[in-house]
Parts: structure tokens; C-alpha cells; sequence
């Protein structure tokens, strides 16, 4: 079986809003969770459409900031950018590179600090 489809699967499952952009900004992908958090700014017809559309101007302003910054050294990978305490969520921005290195993307990563009442091992 393909590497990819582990991949995928792994980020399919995830229970977070993931959101992975090209280093255009151009959103690639978004797994079930990001697809109904941001169902009321459209969702999955987002895919193919720019990042930075969906932003404020101070926003883009940070975003731009932060992809420098990813370039400006392979040690830049990783930034908090958000805390949401109605959700009680920090919310980073993750460089995303290939294997020599060189940025090729990023995504949003949802960390959520509350315990999850599930039950363990709830069959």
C-alpha cells in the first residue's frame, strides 16, 4: 500500500481541523474535522482557493511574517499563533518541507487542552 494513503488516513481520523496550504498559500487539503469546522466559510469548497482569502488584513500580514520565517532557517518549523479559551485550543502554524529541506507548504495545527471524557478502551 502507498505511504500516502497512511498519511491520509492518519489525518482523516483526526478529530482536530487540519488545513495544509502549498507555499502559495493555495489550500490542498483539509481532513473531515477542518471541512466542518469551517463549514460556515464554505468548508470543502475552500479546497483549490487562497488561504489569505480568508483572512483580515493583519492576519495575512502575520501569515506572510511566519512563511519568512519558516525560510529563513530548517529550524523554524514550528509557531503558536491563537488561543481560543471558549475552546480551550492553542493553534500553531507547522512548516511543511521536503527531504533536503526546502519549505513546500504549511498547515494549521488545533491542539485542545481539555480531557476527553471518553470512557478509555470504550468498545
Amino acid at each position: 500500500m502507498e505511504l500516502l494513503h497512511f498519511f491520509r488516513s492518519i489525518l482523516d481520523e483526526d478529530k482536530s481541523p487540519v488545513v495544509i496550504c502549498d507555499i502559495n498559500h493555495k489550500i490542498i487539503y483539509m481532513n473531515p474535522a477542518a471541512c466542518e469546522h469551517y463549514s460556515k466559510y464554505g468548508g470543502i469548497a475552500l479546497l483549490g482557493k487562497n488561504l489569505l482569502d480568508c483572512h483580515n488584513d493583519k492576519s495575512r500580514e502575520m501569515i506572510h511574517k511566519i512563511l519568512a520565517w519558516f525560510k529563513e532557517s530548517t529550524e523554524n518549523n514550528r509557531i503558536h499563533t491563537f488561543y481560543n479559551p471558549k475552546e480551550n485550543k492553542d493553534v500553531y502554524m507547522i512548516a511543511l518541507r521536503d527531504e533536503q529541506g526546502n519549505l513546500i507548504g504549511y498547515y494549521e495545527k488545533h491542539e485542545y487542552r481539555n480531557r476527553d471524557m471518553e470512557p478509555m478502551y470504550n468498545f
